[in-house]
């Protein structure tokens, strides 16, 4: 028998927390108002690895009728991981059935909370089978319901019901639901829904190597500027993968670093942020760009970002050894981030940067000279290498074939140019943008009493007008 004294103080005051959490709920239903939800996701976080599956299943036990449909899933999903197999035995357990007998419904918002503190609990203890298969109860449970007060919580089922797919590899099947499940929260306006959906489609494509898909999803679909902070910085990191791969190395920048802007500054989020940042640094060096030391200063980033240190060091210096050598050394961790063949891309620049670097300290060189100093394979090849850094505008030069050698020419004044013009316009964008998201941030609680106090203003305000009217009718 399993009383309230055997149970530890810490077990006991975590179950007290979740009840807490559960009544934030049931306020934010009842005022329609999403902050309560958000902070209950705050504080989730700190204690999510500590809940057990005895916990759940009290947790169940007290707020849900014995006759609810969804407590045979539940519990059968929490059984196999409980400390103790007796269930509904104890006088705690009998006392909480009675609290809730009278009751013959549980809020749509607390039984979508429940279900996703159960995938949560499989998720973090690594049981994908055991997930994968509640899954499927969870999106029968997701298609019941209609309620706006549920979207910041069908946002994250959705997350964790993608994620076992993926760790089972099930990225093919799954596509169908989120489909569906786009679909449908765009025909309710769930803002929250339609985002997470946009973003973990276009994470199944990426990993699916379905890139082509993945632009026609982003170019036939509008992402929602209203939604939350972490879902925006995901689907413009997974919008700068896109764009990286079709070489546009411009957008692909900005993307990335709005990504990063937008990312969470919670130790939570650091591996998102090491993730991101080492895109950006790839399409920095893509772009001709060499990033700032500051980029590997972080203490967060020092250890993940060693292998796109000396990755920058070949494309700074131009040399195709140390380049060769960076690849050799930390090729299975660039593979493992999915950088590699991105990084391969950056040989060409190895070379532009040493021709550059050969042009500025020369003012006429063979190419034999510049075949050894680049380490190329003939004569031949560094002149087409030259032509093409030419073509490009990466160099001020002249190729004589007859006599094989090149020749820089002097470098025109920038400011005789339109780039000082672009680059202060591209910073006022920057600008403007940042102040326009600055200001779609902003929420506000969605009262009644507000809406109640303006009505009653406007009333007040025509009754004036009418008083003011009838005395100027008397005179």
């Amino acid at each position: 028998m399993t009383t309230e004294s055997e149970i530890a103080p810490n077990e006991h005051q975590l179950f007290k927390q979740l009840v807490g959490f559960l009544e934030l709920i049931k306020e934010s239903s009842v005022k329609f108002d999403p902050r309560y939800i958000l902070r209950v996701f705050r504080e989730l976080t700190a204690i999510r690895r500590q809940i057990s599956a005895d916990d759940l299943v009290r947790l169940v036990h007290q707020f849900y009728p014995a006759i609810h449909p969804n407590v045979e899933n539940l519990i059968e999903a929490l059984t196999p991981f409980r400390i103790s197999l007796t269930e509904n035995t104890g006088d705690e357990m009998e006392i909480d059935n009675d609290q809730t007998s009278d009751s013959h419904e549980v809020l749509p918002e607390i039984d979508v909370f429940v279900h996703l503190l159960v995938q949560i609990f499989l998720h973090d203890k690594g049981e994908t089978k055991a997930l994968y298969n509640f899954n499927k109860h969870v999106i029968n449970v997701l298609k019941t319901y209609n309620y706006r007060t549920l979207d910041y919580i069908q946002a994250k089922v959705w997350y964790y019901i993608f994620r076992a797919s993926e760790l089972a590899n099930d990225l093919v099947n799954i596509r169908v639901e989120l489909m569906n499940a786009f679909r449908t929260a765009t025909l309710r306006h769930d803002t929250e829904t339609r985002a997470s959906v946009i973003t973990l489609l276009l994470r199944d494509y990426i990993l699916s190597n379905d890139i082509n898909q993945a632009y026609n999803l982003v170019e036939k679909t509008e992402f929602p500027d209203e939604a939350s902070n972490p879902v925006v910085a995901r689907y413009y990191y997974y919008l700068a993968r896109i764009h990286t791969i079709q070489l546009d190395y411009s957008s692909a920048l900005e993307c990335v670093t709005t990504a990063i802007r937008k990312c969470p500054q919670t130790k939570n989020a650091s591996g998102f942020l090491q993730s991101a940042t080492k895109l950006q640094i790839i399409i920095q060096l893509l772009t001709g760009e060499i990033p700032e030391l500051s980029s590997f200063e972080n203490p967060q980033l020092v250890k993940s970002l060693k292998a796109y240190s000396e990755v920058t060091k070949a494309v700074r210096l131009g040399d195709l050894t140390i380049f060769s050598d960076a690849l050799e050394t930390f090729g299975e961790q660039l593979k493992k981030d999915k950088n590699y063949n991105l990084v391969l891309r950056l040989r060409q620049n190895v070379i532009k940067t040493g021709i550059r670097i050969i042009s500025l300290t020369y003012k006429r060189i063979s190419l034999k000279d510049i075949c050894i100093k680049l380490h190329l394979d003939s004569e031949l090849t560094a002149e087409y290498v030259v032509a093409k850094a030419i073509k490009d505008g990466v160099v001020e030069a002249m190729i004589d074939h007859t006599k094989g050698y090149m020749e820089s020419l002097e470098v025109s004044d920038v400011y005789s140019s339109v780039a000082p013009q672009e680059e202060f316009d591209r910073r006022i964008k920057f600008c403007m943008q940042l102040h326009n998201d600055s200001v779609k941030a902003m929420r506000y609680p969605m009262n009644k009493e507000r809406r109640d106090v303006d009505a009653d203003i406007q009333a007040r305000e025509r009754e004036q007008e009418l008083l003011q009217f009838l005395q100027e009718e008397d005179f």
